[in-house]
């Protein structure tokens, strides 16, 4: 499975890259009055009018004092979400068996588990389960 890893606060997050469609720079957000909580906003991709998701608030991670440099955009069933993220690290090929199944209560609806290689510990998000 290939994976790219990212970062939120302090943490380290992977995102399948079958899920993905493209990786790109912070840009201008559109705030949508009485938007739901974990909306951050709008953007515009290419023409494209995308949402752009909360994910820190949806995984209960505290947003760190860095900005968020990157935007990910991802393919959820016909339509186009991104997420803002702190950093883009690496895509990496995992094997299925380092996958370890995540026992964090408050976190587990969105985490397909635990991949500890390298000395680092990283989150695998299930994408799909994000909404």
């Amino acid at each position: 499975m290939q994976v790219v890893i990212f970062k939120l606060n302090n943490e380290q997050f992977a995102v399948q890259t079958d899920k993905i469609q493209s990786i790109n720079d912070a840009m201008e957000i559109t705030r949508v009055p009485k938007a739901p909580a974990h909306i951050k906003g709008l953007i515009n991709l290419r023409g494209n009018i995308i949402s752009l998701l909360d994910i820190n608030l949806l995984l209960d991670i505290p947003k760190g004092d860095k900005s968020q440099n990157n935007i990910i955009i991802l393919e959820m069933e016909d339509e186009l979400v991104g997420i803002a993220v702190d950093d883009v690290y690496e895509v990496l090929d995992v094997e299925e068996n380092l996958i370890e199944r995540s026992s964090d209560e408050r976190r587990k609806e969105y985490i397909e588990g635990i991949i500890n290689f390298q000395d680092r510990i990283v989150t695998l998000i299930d994408i799909d389960k994000l909404l």
